[in-house]
């Protein structure tokens, strides 16, 4: 019986193919097309980052070399980077802290913001949502000038002490761009959650901040992973706020320091070198990116879900 239900379903295709040459025709069209398109799509996204990475291995005198393959490849650059003049060591332990406390914060607050906002039940919620997602449209430039106004203030009936050149001063204006999109993301996944896990975990003892912490954030880990991750690249490559809050090198992050490097000359622009921050900078995140990539798409996707 199966040999014979094989032989029939192979003619009835053939058949199909037959009486249908267009459709056959359109579909491996179509396939092809999918995957040109694709793969055009993969090489316009790899092809910088592969010069990046070429350039960084060739010889410090070859930085306007157009050759796609380093020859002889050399790691000169990566020992330029660290030179004492560029302080980059100290530059990434400075983006590590604004990076990490920016995205700690964001997802504290952002938690809370959000449960509430998908639980709680009041008048106008759509609007506090449409509100809070359009804070994070303003141009940075647009805000660099009150905000520098706001930390360099130097008495003491001003709102806030002397803070260029501080921390403080590089976390909370990223900390007011990143929690928008975060308590948009976060809203969703909270959303999607029934509110019976939390009834059935107060009737076992449990009390709202409990089930919260217990039953609900584990269930939301996806979404909050996910949150942290890109919350954590959009500090890490902020450049505009950490060039005007932090003037000084020892508290200038990575991306700072990198449009700071100088060569051997005046006019001298140290391509390889730079090109070798850039590397140094971007592997850490590319790494984190494809190793908890499964726990980012799942993140993503469940966020949609209804």
């Amino acid at each position: 019986m199966s040999t014979t239900t094989v032989e029939e379903s192979t003619s009835q295709a053939e058949i199909e193919k037959l009486a249908h040459p267009k459709r056959s025709r359109k579909a491996l069209v179509g396939m092809i097309a999918s995957y040109v398109g694709m793969a055009a799509i993969v090489i316009y996204c790899i092809l910088p980052f592969y010069w990046m990475v070429v350039s960084s291995l060739r010889l410090p005198t070859e930085g306007r070399s157009t050759e796609f393959i380093p020859n002889p490849p050399s790691v000169d650059n990566f020992a330029g980077v660290f030179a004492g003049t560029n302080n980059f060591g100290r530059a990434l332990i400075n983006s590590v802290i604004v990076s990490g406390s920016t995205t700690i914060l964001t997802l504290i607050i952002g938690m809370v913001a959000a449960y509430a906002l998908a639980r709680l039940k009041f008048w106008g919620k759509t609007m506090v949502l449409g509100l809070i997602i359009s804070c994070s449209m303003f141009p940075q430039i647009t805000l660099i000038i009150p905000l520098l106004k706001m930390f360099s203030s130097t008495t003491p009936f001003e709102w806030f002490p002397y803070w260029i050149n501080t921390y403080q001063a590089l976390i909370l204006p990223t900390l007011s761009f990143a929690l928008p999109l975060a308590v948009w993301n976060l809203t969703a996944f909270f959303r999607q959650l029934p509110v019976e896990l939390e009834q059935a975990a107060m009737v076992d003892g449990c009390t709202p901040g409990q089930a919260f912490r217990k039953v609900i954030l584990p269930l939301a880990a996806p979404g909050v992973f996910t949150t942290a991750i890109i919350t954590f690249i959009a500090a890490w490559n902020e450049f505009l706020i950490a060039l005007t809050f932090a003037p000084d090198p020892s508290i200038q992050t990575a991306t700072v320091a990198i449009s700071k490097f100088t060569g051997t000359t005046g006019f001298d622009t140290p391509y390889g070198t730079i090109m070798a921050a850039g590397v140094i900078v971007t592997v850490p995140l590319l790494l984190a990116v494809l190793i908890f990539q499964r726990r980012i798409v799942a993140g993503l996707s469940a966020g949609g879900v209804k």
